[in-house]
């Protein structure tokens, strides 16, 4: 049986837990990116600055991103071939292995069934050349014995 490392195999299935980042063709090109957000003024950041004029969370400071229909469909195709190569890809594999123990547990079976059998066969036609020979060896006994022997020289 061939084994083979799984980890690699593994690693490229996406888990719910990752989060995955569209393609920029889709992201608007006006829009800045959310890892840079805008610094925050120096009287937000001291400790005395008013707390009712808090300065607002980079999420409130970003515009949102607008993505039209027809860009979320391509980005929802485009994730759903991944996902499913992917796990077409793991299903083949799964299978394979399924069919080869399958078939090495079916084999094994035909191969102690034959070996029974020839163990069989071998032992009834040792049974019947064993049988004939102490036939014929008695029968050749009996002749000998009603055959005057020739006097020894």
């Amino acid at each position: 049986m061939i084994m083979t490392n799984n980890d690699a195999l593994d690693a490229s299935i996406p888990v719910l837990t990752e989060i995955i980042e569209p393609e920029r063709d889709f992201i608007d090109a006006a829009a800045p990116s959310p890892s840079s957000p805008e610094p925050m003024p120096p009287a937000a950041l001291s400790p005395d600055a008013d707390k009712a004029a808090e300065a607002p969370s980079p999420v409130d400071v970003l515009p949102p991103t607008t993505i039209s229909d027809s860009q979320w469909e391509a980005l929802e195709h485009k994730i759903s071939e991944r996902v499913l190569s992917q796990l077409q890809a793991r299903i083949d594999f799964v299978l394979e292995h399924r069919v080869r123990d399958s078939l090495a547990d079916a084999l094994q079976l035909a191969v102690e069934g034959m070996a029974a059998e020839i163990k069989r066969g071998l032992h009834h036609t040792l049974e019947d050349v064993i049988a004939r020979a102490v036939a014929q060896e008695i029968t050749h006994l009996k002749t000998n014995k009603n055959t005057p022997a020739e006097p020894p020289a």
